[in-house]
C-alpha cells in the first residue's frame, strides 16, 4: 500500500511524536530541548531514547531502533505500515486515501485474524459437543463459572483430523492459508489435518482484542500437554503476554505474572483481574518491555515446586535490570499454586499471599538463608557468603544500608564487617561490568552489535563511518550535494547499503522530493526507516560546511586506493596505511 508525500506529510504534522511516545513511557526533559525517555523497545535504566521535536522523530542509541510516528506505531503495536497509517488516520481523525490499493501482507494479516476469530468461534461452540464432554468436566473440576469460559473464549477442539479445517473451507478460507495461520498441519503424506485435535482451547488475544493465536491442553495423558501456536503472520509467541488484555484495564500499574493459562483464568474468576501470563516459551526481553509499559510493580507468582523454584530463578535474572519493582509471592504452606490456594483457602487468602510478597532482594535473602544451619559457624558464614554477593547487586546506598543493619544484627556481626566485604564484592562487580562494558564498546566500534544493519561496516569501519557522515549531513542539508557535486558520486561509496541510501537521497533531492523520514516510509524497510533516523539524529552534529564531507570524501579515496593496493594484501594496518597516504600527499604537493 503506497502514500502520497503529500497525505503523509499531513498526518505527520497532526501526530505529536512526543505525546504520542508519551502514551507508552515516561519522558524525561534534559534541559528544555531535547525530550528523553526509557525505551519501550528494550530493558533499560537509564534513558536513551531521544526524540526529536524538529524533525518529529526519534531513535534509541541503546537499541538502534529509529523512525516516526507512522515507525513508532509500526513497531510498539507489531503491525504493518499500513495498519499504522490506518491507526494514526483513526486517532486524529483523518481519512485514509481512497486510492490506496489493500497490499498483499495486509490481506494476509486481516485473513488470518478473520481465520482465527471463526476457529475461536467454532471451538466455543463445540463444548457444547457430546463428545466435548471431558472438556466439560476438566472446566468444572477446576471450578470455571459458565461467565469465566464466555470471558476467556475457552472452546474444545474435536477428536477428528478435520473438524475445524471443514468448518473454515466452507468459511471460503483455503488449506494453504490455515496452513500458513497454523490452524492446520502438513502430513508427511501431504494431506491436511487439524493442527488441535481433542484439547481445550484457550483463544490468545491481542491488545487490540483480535485473536491472534491459540493455546491448546491436553485431555488425556498425551503428549505435549500444552500446544501453542507457532509464529504467524499475526503472532509471534516471545513478544505476547496472555490476558494481558484484560489485565492492562486495571489501572493500578500492578501485574501479577502467573505460570500458565489456568493460574491466570483462576485469578481472574477470584477477583484478580491484573494476573497474566507467558505464552509456553522462556522470558524474553520483548516480553519484559511489554510488562514494563503496563506496570510499575510486578508480582512473580509460579509455582511452588522445583520447576516454579527454577522459572522464579530465570525470571528473575531477567528482570534484574527491568524499570519495574519486583515482588515474589510465596506459597509455602499454602498450596503449589495459586488456583490451590484460591480453591483451598478462598480469596481473602491469596489477598494475603500478595500482601506480604517479598521484595526481590528478599525473597533472595530468604532463600539463601534457608541454604544453611545458620546456628553453625560453617552455616553463618556460608550464608554470609551469598548474603554480600545479594546486597552487591544493590544500587540505592540506603537500600543497601537497611539489609546489611538486618543482616548484621540477625547474625550478631558487625555491620563494619558486612559493609567491607559487600563493598569488595561491588568493586568485583564493576570490574565485571567494566569488562563487559568494554567488549560490548569494542563489538560497538566494530559494528558488530547489530544497531546498525550495514553488512559491510565491520570489515570497512573507516569508510562506512565516512560515508554515515556525508549521509547524515546530506540528508540534514540537502544543498551539499550541489556543492559536492563534482566530487561526489555513488561510485566513491565502498559499502553497498550506503551506496544504495546514497543514490535514493540523491535521487530524491535532484527531483525536489521531501526528505522528511514519513516520506520514506512507502519504500523502506523497517530497519532501514531506523538507519534513516539514525542519520538524522547523526545530524544535528554536522555543519553545513562542506569541509567536513570533503574529508570524509578524501577518506573514502584513500579507502579506495588501499583496498586496491597491492600493499593491503601484506597486511598494511588501516593507521600505517594513513601514515602513508600522508607522506604521499605531502610529497606531491
Amino acid at each position: 500500500m503506497r502514500f502520497s508525500e503529500d497525505f503523509l506529510s499531513e498526518l505527520r504534522a497532526r501526530v505529536d511524536i512526543e505525546e504520542l511516545v508519551g502514551k507508552y513511557t515516561e519522558i524525561k526533559h534534559r534541559g528544555s530541548r531535547t525530550p528523553v525517555a526509557l525505551c519501550p523497545f528494550h530493558t533499560e535504566k537509564t534513558p536513551s531514547f531521544v526524540i526529536y521535536r524538529d524533525t518529529q522523530s526519534y531513535y534509541c542509541f541503546g537499541c538502534g531502533m529509529g523512525g516516526d510516528a507512522i515507525n513508532f506505531v509500526r513497531n510498539i503495536e507489531r503491525i504493518d505500515y499500513a495498519e499504522a497509517v490506518k491507526l494514526l488516520c483513526e486517532r486524529t481523525g483523518m481519512n485514509m486515501p481512497s486510492e490506496s490499493v489493500d497490499d498483499a501482507r495486509i490481506t494476509l494479516r486481516r485473513r488470518c485474524y478473520e481465520a482465527n476469530r471463526e476457529a475461536a468461534r467454532f471451538f466455543y461452540s463445540c463444548l457444547s459437543l457430546p463428545e466435548a464432554k471431558p472438556a466439560n468436566d476438566y472446566i468444572k473440576k477446576r471450578g470455571l463459572a459458565p461467565e469465566t469460559v464466555r470471558k476467556f473464549g475457552l472452546g474444545f477442539a474435536p477428536d477428528r483430523w478435520d473438524a475445524l479445517l471443514r468448518h473454515l473451507r466452507k468459511k471460503g478460507f483455503t488449506d494453504d492459508e490455515l496452513v500458513s495461520f497454523d490452524l492446520a498441519r502438513k502430513t508427511r503424506k501431504g494431506s491436511t489435518i487439524d493442527a488441535f485435535r481433542n484439547r481445550l482451547m484457550f483463544p490468545i488475544i491481542d491488545l487490540r482484542g483480535n485473536v491472534c493465536a491459540f493455546g491448546g491442553r491436553v485431555l488425556d495423558d498425551s503428549k505435549p500437554k500444552y500446544l501453542n501456536s507457532s509464529d504467524t503472520p499475526v503472532f509471534r509467541k516471545g513478544q505476547g503476554i496472555y490476558a494481558l488484555n484484560f489485565a492492562k484495564n486495571r489501572g493500578d500499574r500492578k501485574l501479577i505474572l502467573c505460570e500458565g493459562y489456568m493460574d491466570v483464568i483462576a485469578m481472574h474468576q477470584a477477583g484478580f483481574t491484573n494476573a497474566v501470563a507467558g505464552l509456553g516459551t522462556a522470558f524474553t526481553p520483548e516480553q519484559i518491555s511489554l510488562l514494563s509499559r503496563y506496570c510499575d510493580e510486578l508480582y512473580l507468582s509460579y509455582d511452588s515446586d522445583e520447576a516454579g523454584r527454577k522459572a522464579t530463578d530465570r525470571a528473575l535474572k531477567m528482570l534484574q535490570n527491568a524499570p519495574v519493582k519486583l515482588r515474589v509471592l510465596d506459597y509455602s504452606g499454602e498450596g503449589k499454586d495459586p488456583d490451590e490456594v484460591i480453591k483451598t483457602h478462598g480469596a481473602a487468602r491469596m489477598e494475603k499471599v500478595i500482601s506480604s510478597a517479598d521484595n526481590d532482594t528478599e525473597f533472595a535473602l530468604k532463600r539463601a538463608r534457608a541454604k544453611y544451619d545458620i546456628s553453625t559457624d560453617d552455616g553463618k558464614l556460608n550464608y554470609l557468603n551469598d548474603a554480600v554477593e545479594i546486597l552487591a547487586n544493590i544500587n540505592n546506598a540506603m537500600e543497601r544500608d537497611i539489609y546489611t543493619s538486618r543482616i548484621s544484627s540477625e547474625l550478631s556481626v558487625s555491620p563494619d564487617a558486612v559493609k567491607q566485604q559487600t563493598a569488595k564484592a561491588r568493586r568485583r562487580g564493576v570490574r565485571r561490568e567494566a569488562t563487559a562494558e568494554f567488549e560490548e564498546a569494542a563489538k560497538a566500534a566494530a559494528g558488530a552489535d547489530g544497531k546498525i544493519k550495514n553488512p559491510d561496516r565491520k570489515t570497512h569501519l573507516k569508510a562506512a563511518k565516512a560515508e554515515e557522515f556525508i549521509l547524515a549531513a546530506l540528508i540534514n542539508n540537502p544543498e551539499l550535494l550541489k556543492k559536492l557535486s563534482s566530487k561526489l558520486s555513488a561510485d566513491l561509496f565502498i559499502t553497498p547499503y550506503n551506496r544504495r541510501f546514497f543514490e535514493d537521497i540523491s535521487a530524491r533531492i535532484a527531483s525536489g522530493r521531501s526528505l522528511d523520514i514519513s516520506a520514506f516510509g512507502n519504500d523502506a524497510e523497517n530497519d532501514d526507516i531506523s538507519y534513516i533516523s539514525y542519520l538524522f539524529s547523526l545530524g544535528k552534529t554536522v555543519s553545513e560546511n562542506p569541509k567536513g564531507c570533503e574529508q570524509c570524501i578524501q577518506t573514502l579515496l584513500a579507502e579506495k586506493e588501499r583496498l586496491s593496493s597491492p600493499q593491503t594484501a601484506r597486511g598494511l594496518s588501516d593507521a600505517d596505511w594513513l601514515k602513508a597516504m600522508e607522506q604521499k600527499r605531502k610529497k606531491q604537493q
